[in-house]
């Protein structure tokens, strides 16, 4: 009788543990999405390097990734927590406290 109180007792902690390892769709700048008919599924974070020194603007940030050629960005705060999976299609802009771009990448 202990045995079967104890595994339902485990079994019903462990669910709601399970279900908050599910994937939730990504929101804001860093979703998932497929990048609109026709846009290539490359980065050149080279051609977007005007944006270095600039305050990282709504504008500023979409002007980038248009140069770039990437469907979507992101900007990167210091010590924020990040996903690390690469994705060729997406511009990282990297800012500094005082939300100056320091850095562009791809990935």
């Amino acid at each position: 009788m202990k045995a079967k109180l104890l595994a339902s007792i485990v079994l019903s902690a462990s669910v709601p543990l399970m279900a908050a390892c599910t994937s939730q769709p990504a929101t804001g700048n860093d979703a998932d999405a497929t990048p609109p008919a026709g846009m290539a599924q490359s980065c050149n974070a080279d051609a977007a390097r005007g944006a270095v020194g600039k305050a990282a603007t709504p504008e500023v940030v979409e002007q980038a990734r248009r140069e770039a050629g990437a469907a979507i960005a992101r900007v990167l705060k210091p010590g924020q927590v990040v996903t690390m999976e690469y994705r060729g299609d997406r511009l990282n802009v990297d800012v500094d406290d005082g939300n100056v771009v320091t850095n562009l990448r791809c990935g």
